[in-house]
């Protein structure tokens, strides 16, 4: 095996690691809609930072790079979206 596929190898290794595991947050708060413990700047400052990755991903063509940052971005996002709704916009009993 050439050093460069070891290290592709890798990298979708990572990817499917890093996406695996914001499953579960993800489908926890979409399913339950309870953000009382979750950080709003963690997972917004996550998603920005995802949208970079991204954006590096695109640019050096590294595959895994731009797909984990796209599902992880994504999840991210919504996680956020529920948060803020939540803390900003759902009337208070």
């Amino acid at each position: 095996m050439t050093s460069e596929l070891i290290t592709e190898i890798i990298g979708y290794a990572a990817s499917i690691c890093m996406v695996l595991g914001y499953i579960p947050q993800t489908i926890q708060t979409i399913k339950t809609r309870k953000t009382d413990d979750i950080a709003l700047g963690t997972f917004l400052l996550m998603a920005i930072g995802g949208v970079f990755f991204c954006i590096s991903g695109l640019l050096t063509g590294h595959m895994p790079l731009f797909l984990c940052n796209l599902c992880t971005t994504t999840m991210s996002s919504i996680i956020f979206g529920i948060k803020m709704y939540n803390d900003y916009f759902k009337k208070k009993d």
